[in-house]
């Protein structure tokens, strides 16, 4: 911020003590005789007298305002310093880095969905950047009649239609309203088109616009949980052959872990339902070979163990555990 040193040097500057600051415009409109400009990097200095624009300022540096400022000014270029005579002019110090901001929605937004009739409530996260990009447009719609314009000004003015962009953004193309994510990208850039013509009817540019995740109702989510929990039941077979490989090519190491175990598992299942197997082929506990096509067993007696499961027969012609016919 600027201040005066006294009555005949004063010294104008912008410190960006406050974070978040587009623009700035400097308090005291006297700029006396020995006064010195001070422009810091990511700054712009731009004059103005009677509301005009009489000179921009880009490079950085420290500027004495008579000798390297007043002979650029457009119509002010013969002012003449008195001893009682100051420059009545503004300045104003623009923001020209850019600044990232996180946003966030106030409240659900309820999306249009198959079997709700209230809709889905859904939240969203995100973060955009945006800068300064016309410092005329920025000028005559902002600057005349405020003292700063800051971050969270454009936020506000944001999150005010971002309820809307979501909703028609989401509801393009018929997307998947429980996997949002999976097109959060394609989304997020629709967005940020629409809000940078926005925003730039301010002299403001939105130069990127992300969305970090898509929250859902705690039920919702319960149920996308057991719904992925069914799922990995339903692939355990695929998940144990991959295991085996992964397992083999770790070849045993310590970080075989959970795949050895899988493997061993099923290891011992087809061991053991081969052991069965072979005692059924050999006549149970007698010993004596069977020949091939003849039933199980003679005088209407099954097999000891079932053939298909291995569980203990008790004399039925079905199993009691799998319904297998015993002979």
């Amino acid at each position: 911020m600027g201040f005066l040193k006294n009555q005949f040097s004063s010294v104008i500057e912008w410190n960006e003590n406050g974070a978040g600051v587009l623009f700035y415009k400097f308090q005291n409109q006297e700029i006396k005789k020995g006064s010195r400009l001070i422009i810091r990097p990511g700054q712009d200095a731009i004059f103005l007298y009677n509301g005009r624009v009489e000179g921009i300022f880009v490079e950085d540096g420290d500027y004495d305002i008579e000798s390297d400022i007043i002979p650029f000014l457009t119509t002010l270029k013969s002012f003449k310093f008195g001893f009682s005579t100051p420059l009545r002019a503004e300045v104003l110090f623009i923001n020209t880095k850019e600044l990232m901001v996180k946003w966030g929605t106030k409240n659900a937004i309820n999306l249009p969905a198959p079997g709700l009739p209230g809709g889905m409530p859904i939240r969203a996260f995100g973060a955009f950047n945006c800068r300064v990009a016309a410092h005329d447009v920025l000028i005559e719609k902002l600057a005349g009649i405020r003292q700063t314009y800051t971050v969270g000004d454009v936020k506000e003015r944001i999150i005010a239609s971002l309820d809307q962009l979501l909703m028609s953004w989401i509801s393009k193309e018929g997307r998947d309203m429980f996997n949002l994510q999976a097109d959060a990208r394609n989304i997020a850039k629709g967005i940020e088109g629409e809000l940078d013509a926005d925003m730039r009817t301010l002299g403001i540019a939105i130069s990127g616009f992300t969305i970090e995740s898509f929250s859902y109702p705690e039920e919702i989510r319960k149920m996308q949980e057991k719904a992925a929990a069914q799922s990995m039941v339903g692939d355990m077979n695929k998940y144990t052959q991959i295991a085996a490989a992964d397992s083999m090519g770790k070849g045993g190491g310590s970080g075989a872990g959970m795949a050895s175990d899988m493997v061993g598992l099923q290891m011992g299942m087809a061991i053991g339902q081969q052991m069965v197997s072979q005692m059924n082929l050999n006549g149970g506990a007698s010993g004596a070979p069977q020949a091939q096509g003849q039933p199980a067993s003679q005088g209407g007696q099954g097999p000891k163990f079932c053939p298909n499961c291995g569980t203990p027969t008790t004399g039925t012609k079905f199993c009691g555990n799998c319904g297998n016919q015993l002979y």
